[in-house]
């Protein structure tokens, strides 16, 4: 029996949205990675995504889910253009990445705060690199970080912060990037449950607020479930993808909703056997 993933209509449980205008469009993306002493062959190395497909609206927020090492990570590098694919084509309103250079804000696992940097100046960082100038910068700025209760720390280096209040700094300096597309990459992945949580509350608000789209990978189900109009799941490595699901639930949502333990009990259906995959 084939794999769900495995190109099978019958097991791909994908949905489009009715009448979204889609921002981003990835398709058929294919990446292999070669590995010490294959020789430059084409045909050896590690293939990392194999056929994936998906779409993010205007405006939307869409996480991918997967287990480990399924290539969620390598999409985002792709997508943020920091290495071409080996087989298909990403698209920004219609046009080729290429063309589209510059235009999407990457915010990694890690946040990357300059340690000589006070907290101000890095969240600035984006808008000096793009030219903007600096006072006007550190303004804007001054007004995120108030919103995110950095207002006190704004001079502070962040040797000082707590890993959330580094996450924050980390964001705000994403959102002030000003992009058309944000993609984060497991932003939240290494904070305690009660900082995730409040972390994930700061990102709602500013999606709702700021109307951008979002692309968010996670693995973590919960969190899909919590901000997601949409939820991809992906397969094991090679990583395609499995199911494109719906979170047709009001917003704000909590843990506790009975909706959101349903749909987190569908995901994790659909993940359990990838999962079992990714660990043989």
């Amino acid at each position: 029996m084939r794999r769900p993933g495995s190109g099978d209509g019958a097991f791909c449980l994908r949905r489009r949205s009715a009448g979204m205008t889609p921002k981003l469009v990835i398709t058929d993306l294919s990446k292999r990675f070669p590995l010490a002493g294959s020789g430059g062959n084409g045909g050896e190395g590690l293939e990392v995504l194999r056929g994936v497909s998906l779409q993010v609206g205007q405006g939307e927020f869409v996480a991918l889910l997967g287990p480990s090492g399924c290539g969620k990570s390598t999409l985002c590098n792709i997508v943020a253009g920091l290495f071409p694919p080996d087989h298909g084509e990403v698209r920004l309103d219609g046009a080729p990445l290429a063309a589209s250079r510059g235009r999407v804000a990457y915010m990694q696992q890690k946040d990357l705060l300059l340690p000589w940097r006070r907290v101000i100046d890095n969240a600035i960082l984006g808008l000096e690199v793009q030219g903007a100038p600096r006072a006007a910068a550190r303004k804007e700025a001054r007004d995120l970080l108030r919103r995110f209760g950095l207002e006190r720390f704004e001079l502070a280096y962040p040797g000082l912060l707590s890993g959330g209040m580094r996450q924050r700094v980390a964001l705000v300096r994403t959102l002030l990037c000003r992009k058309d597309l944000l993609v984060l990459d497991e932003p939240f992945g290494a904070l305690d449950a009660m900082t995730r949580a409040a972390m994930q509350g700061y990102l709602r608000r500013l999606q709702e607020e700021f109307g951008r789209t979002i692309l968010f990978i996670t693995h973590d189900v919960e969190e899909a479930v919590l901000l997601s109009d949409r939820v991809y799941v992906m397969t094991a490595r090679p990583g395609r993808v499995r199911a494109e699901i719906p979170i047709p639930l009001p917003r704000p949502r909590q843990a506790t909703d009975g909706g959101v333990v349903r749909e987190k009990a569908r995901l994790l259906a659909l993940l359990h056997d990838e999962m079992a995959e990714a660990f043989r």
